[in-house]
């Protein structure tokens, strides 16, 4: 490791990476952590280390300045093509210092010691972390300022913003449907309080059952589950294709969820990314619970 740390600072030296004293920034904006992120003009390579900030920088306008990405990086179909600079357990640092990258957006789970060397130097490094639905369009908008593309970034987190607000007025006023959201199988996961996608359940006029719980994605029992007593069952899978564990719920015909046939399904990887595809997620989310509703 210490080898690979001095291999990554001597590239830095090498490429002449040097820190942007503050006084000099002419663009600034605060990331979702509060710090203050300052660039002496507008990022030219960027690379992206999460795939949720690689489709934030593609859906700000900024996709044809991304060098480089983390793996899981499948979206939008252009970011395939791109060199892959790491996963969640390591990143290559030699590789990235070697794209010159004049700025990293990451979040905060990303190996947050490598992304330490990174900013030491002298790399602007923002940190995407939305905790609230409206806190994706922000940093649409700040990527925007970032990469100079704001011209886009505004009209996409505008269109972003409408949507919500559409769906949130369909389902203002209507009965709450009781929504076990369900991640996984065998561990058995759910999303708490604070998870974005129980903010999406409330859009929806839906109430999450597990947001008392505090955890972002707390693991639970089934006999929780039963206690519970959902009106309907959604189970995030990716491409929203159905899993064989939704059907092992009818064992229980007593729960108003299968009672009633409320089993549903939603794309995953639109609703546990928060990109600008999280207002698609929402969209599918909606959907399931007007149809839960309309059978209760």
């Amino acid at each position: 490791m210490r080898s690979r740390l001095a291999g990554a600072i001597w590239v830095a030296v090498a490429f002449g990476l040097l820190a942007v004293p503050a006084a000099d920034a002419d663009v600034r904006v605060t990331d979702d952590t509060g710090a203050a992120v300052a660039l002496a003009s507008p990022a030219q390579r960027v690379v992206s280390l999460a795939p949720h900030a690689t489709e934030l920088l593609f859906g700000a306008g900024a996709g044809t300045r991304v060098v480089g990405v983390m793996s899981g990086s499948d979206f939008p179909p252009a970011a395939t093509q791109l060199p892959v600079v790491g996963n969640a357990n390591a990143l290559d640092l030699e590789r990235i210092l070697a794209l010159r990258p004049d700025l990293i957006v990451t979040w905060p789970y990303t190996t947050p010691t490598q992304v330490d060397v990174l900013r030491a130097q002298g790399i602007a490094v923002f940190t995407t972390d939305p905790r609230t639905i409206d806190g994706i369009a922000r940093d649409i908008e700040r990527l925007g300022i970032l990469a100079d593309s704001s011209t886009v970034a505004r009209d996409v987190a505008q269109r972003f913003r409408t949507r919500l607000a559409g769906l949130a007025e369909r389902s203002a006023g209507k009965i709450i449907v009781r929504v076990f959201y369900q991640v996984s199988d065998v561990p058995l996961y759910t999303v708490g309080g604070d998870h974005l996608i129980t903010q999406a359940l409330k859009l929806c006029g839906a109430q999450n059952v597990f947001a008392p719980l505090t955890l972002p994605a707390p693991e639970i029992s089934i006999e929780a589950v039963l206690a519970a007593q959902p009106d309907a069952i959604v189970a995030g899978t990716a491409a929203a294709v159905t899993p064989l564990w939704l059907a092992q719920w009818k064992r229980w015909s007593d729960m108003p969820a299968v009672r009633g046939n409320r089993l549903f399904v939603v794309d995953a990887n639109l609703l546990h990314r928060p990109g600008p595809r999280f207002v698609d997620g929402v969209q599918q989310l909606c959907d399931a619970v007007e149809r839960a509703r309309s059978s209760m």
